[in-house]
């Protein structure tokens, strides 16, 4: 079983910065794809972006320039990196990451969210 545990979120106001974290733990032999997704009230879960064990990176259109994906390999955790927030930014956070167990089948799991609210 695999566990997210996401840290990081709060009020900031319009412009400023906030980082989140997500640490994942558990039977883990190897994680492929970590990423972020979000949901405002009464809206869809959507896709913010998300990192290949090589690095990679994606990003939805609307955080271009201001969010950052990145992760630990070593510690299994990744992070967001949001600046220059705006109040459309005001979401639950959640992270998710898929790989396979230590005795062999793949894994899928998501953190239990963080709220992040953009004042403006």
């Amino acid at each position: 079983q695999v566990h997210l545990v996401e840290s990081g979120g709060g009020l900031v106001q319009a412009g400023g910065s906030l980082k989140l974290s997500c640490a994942a733990s558990g039977s883990i032999f190897s994680i492929n794809t970590m990423g972020w997704y979000r949901q405002a009230p009464g809206k869809q879960r959507d896709f913010v972006a998300s990192i290949t064990t090589g690095g990679i990176t994606n990003y939805a259109d609307s955080v271009k320039g201001r969010f950052t994906i990145s992760r630990d390999n070593a510690k299994n955790t990744e992070y967001l990196q949001m600046n220059s927030l705006k109040p459309e930014d005001t979401a639950v956070y959640y992270c998710y990451a898929n790989g396979r167990l230590t005795d062999g089948p793949d894994f899928s799991a998501w953190g239990q969210g963080t709220q992040v609210t953009v004042s403006s």
